[in-house]
């Protein structure tokens, strides 16, 4: 095929792309940090006329397909039009809270939950979702087939009085979930669970996978769990201010393949890493002046064998923060916030499939999956080649 014939056909599989690049001085800084494209021809659009909702949870199987746990009931009336009870245009309707797609883009699946926080999905397919809670669901039936214990109630909240009883009748080492999820990650090689809860801050609680039996947990600075503190003075932070003693909010949590634990502090800026068992071996900072909800949310890995980098979802400034795994050390950022595919509205969710391709879920206006590619990967190329056309 002539040279010309074969770009302009790229041009037409790729119209309306959008090249997402390191900034130039972070790419001084760090010759070998990570650039990915976006692709825009990944997901298809989604069937039966549904309008996703703010996603709550990302997860890539062992197939590298995506599950998408949504929130339906996001959906204002504008975008519930089609529904049986309005059904005043041709579009549209709130989907099911979990979808399944395929590295193509396809939804090859889908089943109604309640909605919730944090997902993962194990090597036979179960899908365990985040409902103040964690349940295990069958993907075929939707059929929930365990659950985690839980505290009958919630924390109170309001009420310096209220609060304070429930907190002295769960205690901080209480070892079921209390109060809301955040993450769910699955160790299978291990057969355990870790899970972060909302409950004083956060906390990492470990399960038997099979059995959901509690194991263990820690919190900040791997204290025990006995040791967090009540006083909500203790889990205070000012923005470029000092670390807080205890977590500060809004904790999520990853596991590297060489047995490390990464805990992200969103509201306190920082991460912490500790072995397996709790112990505290280090804590990265990360743009400590950032306020209105904090830096450092979701946490994902490169596909290499090291690990090398971490991939750090914002919510707040909007950006994917690449950083060492060994130090730390911030070798660079992608995107911003904008309503432009390849950007970010409301960035919540990050995944990484086997090929290194990036998975991101948005909440508020955002609302929305996309895909980012490796430059040096055979899609990067071709995106390259296209930018090459400009």
């Amino acid at each position: 095929m002539p040279r010309r014939t074969l770009f302009l056909s790229i041009l037409v599989l790729l119209s309306g792309v959008t090249f997402i690049t390191l900034d130039p001085g972070a790419v001084a800084r760090a010759q070998a940090a990570p650039i990915f494209y976006y692709d825009p021809t990944w997901p298809n659009a989604l069937p039966n006329l549904w309008k996703l909702g703010g996603v709550t949870g990302l997860a890539i199987d062992n197939n590298d397909d995506v599950w998408v746990y949504n929130r339906p009931n996001d959906a204002v009336a504008v975008e519930r039009r089609a529904e049986p009870d309005t059904d005043i245009a041709v579009c549209c309707v709130r989907p099911p809270s979990m979808i399944h797609i395929d590295k193509h883009g396809n939804v090859i699946g889908s089943f109604d939950a309640p909605q919730g926080h944090g997902m993962a999905v194990d090597d036979d397919g179960f899908v365990y979702l985040g409902q103040d809670t964690v349940r295990k669901y069958d993907p075929q039936t939707g059929r929930v087939v365990a659950e985690i214990s839980k505290t009958p109630e919630k924390e109170p909240r309001e009420g310096e009085a209220e609060i304070a009883a429930f907190r002295r009748q769960h205690p901080p080492e209480t070892p079921m979930i209390v109060g809301g999820l955040e993450e769910i990650r699955i160790v299978e090689n291990d057969n355990e669970m870790y899970v972060a809860d909302n409950y004083v801050g956060g906390r990492v609680l470990v399960f038997n996978l099979e059995t959901f039996a509690f194991k263990r947990g820690w919190g900040a600075y791997g204290k025990p769990l006995a040791e967090i503190s009540l006083d909500d003075a203790d889990h205070a932070y000012t923005p470029n201010g000092a670390m807080a003693r205890d977590f500060v909010g809004h904790l999520t949590v990853n596991v590297s393949n060489d047995g490390l634990v990464y805990a992200a502090d969103r509201r306190g800026n920082r991460i912490h890493v500790t072995s397996k068992q709790g112990e505290f071996l280090k804590e990265f900072v990360l743009a400590p002046n950032t306020g209105a909800g904090g830096s450092t949310g979701g946490i994902a890995f490169s596909p290499d064998a090291e690990q090398r980098y971490l991939y750090i979802s914002d919510l707040t400034n909007n950006r994917i923060w690449f950083l060492n795994r060994d130090d730390g050390a911030l070798v660079g950022h992608m995107g911003r916030m904008s309503d432009a595919g390849g950007l970010f509205y409301g960035l919540h969710m990050i995944a990484v499939d086997s090929e290194g391709n990036i998975y991101t879920g948005e909440v508020q206006n955002g609302e929305r999956v996309q895909r980012f590619v490796p430059a040096d990967s055979p899609r990067g190329r071709l995106l390259q080649q296209l930018a090459d056309l400009r």
